[in-house]
């Protein structure tokens, strides 16, 4: 038995044979049929999708500790350690967060490319 590629029609055939307007989707496909290889591309793209995720949401919860910081060191007091945590938090969230940013609007950018390609074929 073959496996199912097309959707099919439920509906009737009308004017000699065309397909109706509604179609179903294709079966499932029988267990002797194997299962499509995923796509080596759309895996990585989402394994830096999950990443770039990650890293903006470390970076920019680093921007919010260090105003956090910022406004107690004001309220309080500025002691060397309060500076020094601002500025480590400022510093690490930046180096997380400017990657994460990009690698964001990259994969936004190839996901936007493929439905514009899929759109013209």
């Amino acid at each position: 038995m073959a496996c199912p590629t097309r959707a099919r029609s439920d509906g009737p055939q009308w004017w000699g044979g065309a397909p109706a307007r509604h179609t179903s989707p294709v079966p499932p496909a029988p267990e002797d049929c194997p299962a499509p290889a995923p796509d080596p591309v759309l895996e990585r793209r989402r394994r830096i999708a999950r990443a770039a995720e990650i890293g903006q949401r470390a970076g920019y919860t680093l921007f919010g500790v260090a105003v956090g910081l910022f406004v107690y060191g004001f309220v309080v007091d500025f002691v060397p350690a309060i500076v020094n945590a601002i500025v480590v938090c400022l510093a690490v969230g930046s180096v997380l967060l400017a990657p994460a940013i990009v690698a964001g609007y990259a994969v936004k950018a190839a996901e936007r490319e493929d439905r514009e390609r899929d759109r013209r074929n």
